[in-house]
C-alpha cells in the first residue's frame, strides 16, 4: 500500500507545480491576454478597429468624452488633453492623452480601454491609437498619445441606441506585465475629479 500513496503524492505535487506555473505565466500574460479576449467578443464596451475612415458622415451629433486613469504601482500621470469633442456618426476625430513618467526608471506600459454605454463598443472603431502598441517612457519623459477614431454608422440601425447622445472612452495605464486588477469604471459618463484638475495642461508634443 505505500508504494501506491507514494505515486499518489507525487503526481498531486506535479499537477500542482505545473498549475502553479500555469498560474504564473497567465498573471505574466493577463493584460495582453485581456485585451485579445474583449476585441474578439466586445466584452465590457471594447472598441473596435478600423483600417479606413467611413464611407458616409450622417447628421446626428454624438458627444465623446474622454477619461483617464492610472494602475497602482505605476509611478506616471495620464491625462486627456481635451474634455469632450462633438462628431457627426461617421465623423473621423482626433483626440489626445498626456503621459509623464515621475519615476527615475524607464518604464513600459500597455493601456486597456473601454466606451461606455458598453453596448455602444461595437460602434465605436478606431483607427490609430497608442492603446494597438506599448509606451516606453524614459525618466521625467512625457508624451502626447493620439487616437484617431468614428462612430460607424451602422449605429442608426440599431433601435436600442437610438438614445445615446454621450459616449465616454476611458483608459487604464499599467505597467507592463502588471496583473490587471481593475478597469475604468463602466458605469460613469463622467470624468473622475483626478483627471479634471489635468484637462487644461498644454498641448505639448512628444
Amino acid at each position: 500500500m505505500r508504494q501506491p500513496d507514494a505515486k499518489r503524492i507525487r503526481l498531486t505535487v506535479i499537477l500542482l507545480s505545473i498549475a502553479i506555473l500555469g498560474m504564473g505565466g497567465l498573471v505574466w500574460a493577463s493584460v495582453p491576454l485581456y485585451q485579445m479576449f474583449c476585441r474578439v467578443t466586445g466584452f465590457g464596451g471594447t472598441t473596435q478597429v478600423a483600417e479606413q475612415e467611413a464611407s458616409e458622415i450622417l447628421d446626428r451629433v454624438v458627444k465623446v468624452r474622454f477619461n483617464a486613469d492610472v494602475a497602482a504601482g505605476l509611478p506616471w500621470s495620464f491625462t486627456p488633453v481635451q474634455r469632450e469633442l462633438s462628431l457627426r456618426v461617421g465623423e473621423t476625430g482626433m483626440a489626445y492623452y498626456k503621459a509623464v513618467n515621475h519615476s527615475s526608471d524607464t518604464i513600459v506600459g500597455t493601456a486597456t480601454y473601454n466606451v461606455t454605454p458598453a453596448k455602444v463598443g461595437p460602434y465605436f472603431s478606431k483607427i490609430e491609437c497608442f492603446c494597438f502598441t506599448e509606451q516606453e517612457l524614459a525618466p521625467g519623459e512625457e508624451a502626447e498619445l493620439p487616437v484617431t477614431f468614428f462612430i460607424d454608422p451602422e449605429i442608426v440601425d440599431d433601435d436600442h441606441l437610438d438614445e445615446i447622445k454621450t459616449i465616454t472612452l476611458s483608459y487604464m495605464f499599467f505597467k507592463k506585465n502588471q496583473v490587471v486588477s481593475s478597469l475604468p469604471p463602466d458605469n460613469k459618463d463622467e470624468t473622475p475629479a483626478t483627471v479634471v484638475a489635468h484637462l487644461d495642461a498644454p498641448h505639448g508634443t512628444h
